[in-house]
């Protein structure tokens, strides 16, 4: 990747993400070797990944029991109904999918498109169908499932799609990443480049979008997220969703017991956006919980997503 995609607000599209010669460089070696064990993952059986994975998560719960405790506070204030037993029953379960997902991962950026037709199921194709025969814009309102990368993958294989990333300062990480995540999608769209989000959605393409994480508070409205009543929202919803073209598709997508793969799209919202912040973050948060009931463990609950408080209010994190 050259300097100019690093740095400026462009798309990067798998015709010019490139393979350098610099990457050879021994600083680079232990990456490197990362993703060599990742592709002998990815050539593994179904089944054999399973059992790699969630041994994994159990490893990283040992070695990091900070994140496996920022989950255990997320599911105990999202759910106040739980007793400390299932909420820690909850946790451990999520850091198997926590190792899983790094499986997902490897088979996102490394398995043919055979091998994932293959592997996925669909529910509520005829969204995406219709959306392009009518020529609308898709904004596809996802959350932070485990099988995210995944889940993006296959959705390129139904419509190739934009998504928003973060450049990775490690000019390797940044290659692999770029070029995993565009293997079936269009291009990838720096988080800072607003005006090119909203063409894409303007032009009738499908735009993936996650505002389920606590980005900080600019820009966001604080609006019920489970029970927790002042959970910090981003704003940005109502912005792309605003335009002319654009309809608001919710998504959801999850690792099936059997080691496939299952996205599901369902019907565009109506009478959104409202134009109102809060009310449409509002709107947001409950259609991200009516996905993770589907699948409570398979959230990305490890991230701190009610760290941002209202002025003046206490921590929720002990």
């Amino acid at each position: 990747m050259t300097d100019k995609n690093k740095t400026n607000n462009t798309m990067v599209s798998k015709e010019n993400t490139k393979f350098e010669g610099r990457f050879l460089h021994p600083k680079h070696w232990p990456l490197l070797l990362a993703a060599t064990v990742l592709w002998f993952t990815s050539l593994l059986p179904n089944n054999i990944q399973n059992i790699l994975g969630r041994a994994l998560g159990r490893l990283v719960a040992k070695i990091v029991p900070k994140r496996l405790k920022t989950a255990q506070q997320n599911l105990a204030l999202s759910f106040p109904d739980k007793s400390t037993a299932e909420i820690t029953a909850l946790a451990k379960e999520n850091f198997e999918y926590t190792g899983l997902a790094v499986i997902d991962t490897a088979n996102a950026w490394f398995w043919p498109d055979w091998r994932i037709k293959q592997n996925m199921v669909i529910e509520g194709q005829e969204h995406i169908d219709q959306a392009k025969a009518d020529g609308n814009g898709m904004l596809i309102l996802g959350s932070h499932f485990l099988s995210l990368e995944i889940s993006a993958r296959i959705f390129g294989l139904l419509r190739p799609a934009y998504a928003i990333y973060r450049p990775n300062k490690n000019p390797l990480m940044e290659y692999l990443q770029c070029r995993g995540r565009t293997l079936s999608n269009k291009a990838l769209i720096n988080r800072r480049d607003i005006k090119g989000m909203l063409r894409v959605l303007d032009e009738g393409e499908p735009l993936w979008y996650a505002p389920d994480h606590d980005y900080g508070p600019r820009r966001s409205v604080f609006v019920p997220f489970f029970a927790v009543e002042k959970a910090c929202t981003i704003t940005g919803t109502t912005l792309f969703a605003s335009g002319k073209n654009t309809k608001t598709y919710p998504a959801s997508s999850c690792r099936l017991p059997d080691g496939r793969y299952k996205l599901t799209i369902r019907a565009p919202l109506e009478n959104f956006p409202t134009g109102n912040q809060v009310e449409d973050a509002t709107i947001c948060n409950k259609e991200c919980e009516k996905s993770i009931l589907e699948q409570v463990p398979q959230y990305m609950w490890l991230h701190r997503r009610f760290k941002t408080r209202p002025e003046g209010e206490p921590s929720l994190y002990k």
